[in-house]
């Protein structure tokens, strides 16, 4: 294990000696003479700024998709309305020119009175109205075309500024996750092989004291109740994924972050969900932890920033943490804030036979004190491509994110 940090901390210090982006608050220097546990502290807050900040990040991805919706919609109706418009017009100077064109300079009326066959005139004096009726109608519809023309026009106009401001959010939002990855890094390069096998060791050991504590409370069910079919097929989605990358801003198929894994469980088992994992823990039933079934989702920290997703037996299936891989887990490896249900009224399953889940999806930190991934491409053209390329050593940027 020793050889493998070691391999970490050389990648990180070469990486933190390369560091061009724009630091933030610093943590306390990890020096020797500090307690491992100190060490643990700070590096777990590190990771939860930057998840914090990843699913800001997402939040805003999904607002900006909604908004690019809003202005492809409002583009179209704008374009049929400018089409409609310039009929109207077409329409409206045709009659123009024909009234213009049979202008006779005398009245229906005195028409009437000269005619010799009255029944004719009266008939021809019908057909006139019907046609000043049609007239009044087409300028009554270029009116409301040129009306609905320049509100859609209006419209389009605020929804592509929001569009705009919502996008300079995403840039700062992704901006503030690299910040953070790039501290993390930092933390990461200044640590001693052995601080880093102590930390690993701590974690586990908490994790294992936490799981104790919370199975002995009786807070969490000693036996686990099937799921509905929609649960069983997203915790076989998750299943599906075990042992693939954590990056932040991913959905997949290759890589995830931690809501991106819950929500696209979720997607393929027919029942869509939020983005974010704060959204989830907003917009989804809640449900006690003794009541959890495989596929509720167990949303962790006080922000609601991290959520997983219950495999049964006190197990969760997550992407941990950038440097992880998709693993399962114990349910308190995080503070847990509780659960939600995507599916409260959907029955149980009479017969469960869960998932065969690979030995070695157990392995690995919970906490993200992986190993780095292997260096992804990063772009060639650029002022972030020496960022990029930095960041992806340590799988954290998401190659499949829109640029900006």
């Amino acid at each position: 294990m020793s050889e493998r940090f070691l391999r970490l901390a050389c990648t990180a210090a070469v990486v933190a000696a390369q560091a061009v982006l724009a630091p933030v608050p610093a943590l306390a220097a990890p020096g020797p003479e500090r307690p491992v546990a100190e060490l643990l502290t700070d590096l777990q807050q590190a990771y939860r700024q930057t998840e914090q900040a990843t699913e800001t990040y997402n939040a805003t991805e999904e607002r900006l998709n909604r908004q690019r919706t809003v202005v492809t919609r409002l583009d179209d109706e704008l374009a049929r309305a400018r089409r409609s418009l310039h009929g109207s017009r077409s329409e409206a100077g045709r009659l123009a020119r024909q009234q213009y064109q049979n202008t006779t300079g005398f009245s229906p009326y005195l028409r009437l009175l000269l005619a010799r066959d009255p029944q004719h005139a009266l008939d021809e004096g019908h057909v006139i109205g019907r046609l000043a009726r049609a007239r009044a109608e087409t300028v009554g519809r270029l009116a409301d075309d040129e009306k609905k023309q320049i509100d859609l026009a209006r419209q389009a106009r605020k929804a592509l500024d929001a569009r705009l401001a919502l996008a300079e959010s995403q840039k700062k939002a992704r901006d503030e996750v690299r910040a953070r990855l790039s501290e993390v890094e930092r933390m990461l390069a200044a640590l001693t092989p052995d601080q880093l096998t102590a930390l690993s060791a701590l974690e586990q050991d908490r994790t294992a004291d936490a799981q104790r504590k919370l199975t002995l409370s009786g807070a969490l069910s000693a036996t686990t109740p099937p799921p509905s079919r929609e649960g069983d097929r997203a915790v076989r989605y998750a299943v599906e994924q075990l042992g693939k990358p954590y990056q932040w801003g991913a959905a997949g198929p290759v890589s995830y972050d931690c809501s991106g894994l819950t929500s696209q469980a979720w997607d393929h088992a027919g029942t869509p969900i939020p983005r974010t994992s704060q959204e989830q823990w907003a917009t989804l039933p809640h449900v006690p932890l003794n009541e959890l079934r495989p596929g509720d989702l167990v949303v962790y920290f006080p922000e609601a920033t991290h959520i997983a997703l219950y495999l049964g037996d006190g197990k969760v299936v997550q992407a941990p943490r950038p440097g992880a891989k998709v693993k399962v887990s114990p349910i308190a490896a995080n503070p847990i804030l509780g659960a939600v249900r995507p599916d409260p009224k959907a029955r149980p399953l009479a017969h469960y036979t869960p998932p065969t889940v690979p030995k070695t999806a157990t392995e690995g930190p919970d906490e993200g004190l992986g190993t780095p991934q292997p260096t992804v491409p990063a772009p060639t053209q650029g002022r972030g491509a020496v960022s990029d390329m930095r960041l992806r050593r340590v799988g954290a940027i998401n190659p499949r994110s829109p640029a900006l």
